[in-house]
């Protein structure tokens, strides 16, 4: 079993995660890599395509998430963030750590962020 310790290492250790959801239609369970900002005790996820991803729809209905590193993974409650001034703040950490020419081309839609708490 891995225990927060053995998460937080392994964050320590890379710049994507896997984030594992329940598909909104289906119920069943659905993985895809993301990029991640840590701040304090807190993970921020920036869904691609904004409101649109198909992974804040499931979020939106199911908020138990695993996320995975490495071998490390963890269970958390997503919570969805649509303060625009929230948002943006997500926005500018993942141009801070991954740069602004990345977050442009990648993340077109820039209306919700999710945070994961990591106490």
């Amino acid at each position: 079993m891995t225990t927060r310790s053995d998460f937080a290492r392994a964050l320590d250790d890379t710049n994507e995660i896997e984030l594992t959801t329940t598909g909104q239609h289906s119920g069943r369970a659905r993985s895809r890599k993301v990029w991640f900002v840590q701040k304090r005790e807190t993970l921020y996820l920036l869904p691609v395509t904004g409101s649109d991803s198909a992974w804040y729809g499931d979020v939106l209905k199911t908020p138990g998430v695993r996320l995975s590193a490495g071998q490390a993974q963890y269970d958390a409650d997503a919570r969805p963030i649509a303060d625009p001034a929230a948002v943006e703040q997500v926005v500018d950490d993942f141009r801070a750590k991954y740069g602004a020419r990345d977050i442009e081309a990648y993340y077109p839609k820039h209306d919700v962020a999710v945070e994961v708490p990591f106490p």
